[in-house]
C-alpha cells in the first residue's frame, strides 16, 4: 500500500547521519521530498493497477510542485485529465479542479501553446454536459488569461495618468520598471504595499520606476486620489473608472489581483507576481548593485 511507502521513506529521515541533519532544513525537505517521490514512482511501476493509484498520483503532483519540476507534474496531471469522465458524465468539481491546476501550471511555465490545446480540448470534453453553456463561458473567461504576457515578453503600455501626463512604458527602457495593477477595494493589494513602498525607496534614485493601473471604479476617483497623496505614491497611475473593465486589464487578461509584473531594462518581463522581500530582490538584482 502507498501509505507504507510514504511511512517507509519519512522514516527515512531519522536514520541520516548528523552531518547531514545539520544541513539547513529546506536542503532536508528537499532531499527527503525527492526521495519519497523516487519511492512512489517505483510503487506505481510495480502496481500500475493498484487501488490507491490516484492518492499516489496526488502525492507525486505536490512533491514534483515542491521540487519544481513542472514537466513531470504536467505530465502526470495531464494523465490524470485524461482519465477524467467527460460528456454528460462529466462531474463538474472534479473536472474543473484539475483542468484548472494543468491550465495553470501552463501558464505559470510560459507554455501557452500548451495552455491553448488544454483549453481547445476542455471546451470539446463539455459538450453533451447539461450546463455545457455555463461551463463554456467559464472556459472563455479562464482563456482570457492567455493575453497575460509572461517572462521574455514585452508590454506595451501608453495612456494618460491620473495626474493628466502621457506615460509610455516604450521610453522608460534602460530602467526596470514594476507594473501593478491593484485597486483600493483589493485588501491584498493595500496588504503589499508597504513592501511596494520599501521597494521605491530604495532603488527609484537607482533606476526604480513603478506604473500603477487602478481597477476601482468611476465613483471611486476622489477615494483613489485621496489613498494615493495619503500613502505617498508618487508614480504614475492608469484609471479609466472601469474596475474589472479596465482596458489595460482586459487586454493583458487580468482576472485577479494583485497582479504586477517586473520589467528589466531591456523592456522585457523578467519576473510576475512577486511578493514580500523578494520584489525588492528582484529589482536589486535588474539593477545590478
Amino acid at each position: 500500500m502507498i501509505n507504507k511507502t510514504i511511512v517507509a521513506s519519512a522514516a527515512f529521515i531519522t536514520s541520516l547521519p548528523m552531518s547531514i541533519l545539520a544541513e539547513s532544513a529546506s536542503e532536508l525537505i528537499e532531499k527527503h521530498t525527492k526521495q519519497a517521490a523516487e519511492s512512489i514512482e517505483a510503487y506505481l511501476q510495480k502496481n500500475p493497477k493498484a487501488a490507491d493509484t490516484n492518492e499516489a498520483t496526488d502525492f507525486l503532483i505536490e512533491s514534483y510542485a515542491r521540487l519544481k519540476m513542472t514537466e513531470r507534474q504536467a505530465e502526470l496531471l495531464g494523465g490524470k485529465y485524461k482519465n477524467l469522465a467527460k460528456g454528460a458524465d462529466l462531474v463538474p468539481q472534479e473536472f474543473f479542479g484539475v483542468f484548472q491546476e494543468l491550465f495553470a501550471l501552463h501558464m505559470a511555465s510560459g507554455a501557452k501553446d500548451k495552455a491553448r490545446t488544454a483549453l481547445s480540448s476542455a471546451k470539446k470534453d463539455i459538450q453533451g454536459h447539461q450546463q455545457a453553456d455555463r461551463f463554456g463561458q467559464f472556459l472563455d473567461q479562464l482563456g482570457g488569461e492567455l493575453n497575460r504576457p509572461g517572462v521574455g515578453e514585452v508590454m506595451e503600455l501608453k495612456f494618460t495618468s491620473l495626474a493628466g501626463k502621457e506615460i509610455n512604458l516604450e521610453d522608460m527602457k534602460g530602467k526596470v520598471v514594476l507594473i501593478d495593477f491593484w485597486a483600493t477595494w483589493c485588501g491584498p493589494c493595500i496588504a503589499e504595499l508597504p513592501n511596494v513602498l520599501k521597494a521605491y525607496e530604495a532603488y527609484h534614485d537607482k533606476g526604480f520606476e513603478i506604473i500603477g493601473i487602478s481597477l476601482d471604479n468611476a465613483k471611486d476617483e476622489e477615494k483613489l486620489k485621496t489613498f494615493i497623496k495619503d500613502k505617498n505614491m508618487p508614480w504614475p497611475q492608469a484609471f479609466d473608472g472601469k474596475g474589472w473593465g479596465n482596458a489595460l486589464a482586459k487586454k493583458y487578461g487580468i482576472t485577479s489581483i494583485p497582479a504586477t509584473f517586473l520589467v528589466g531594462k531591456d523592456g522585457k518581463i523578467v519576473s510576475s507576481n512577486l511578493r514580500g522581500p523578494a520584489l525588492s530582490s528582484a529589482v536589486k538584482k535588474e539593477l545590478g548593485l
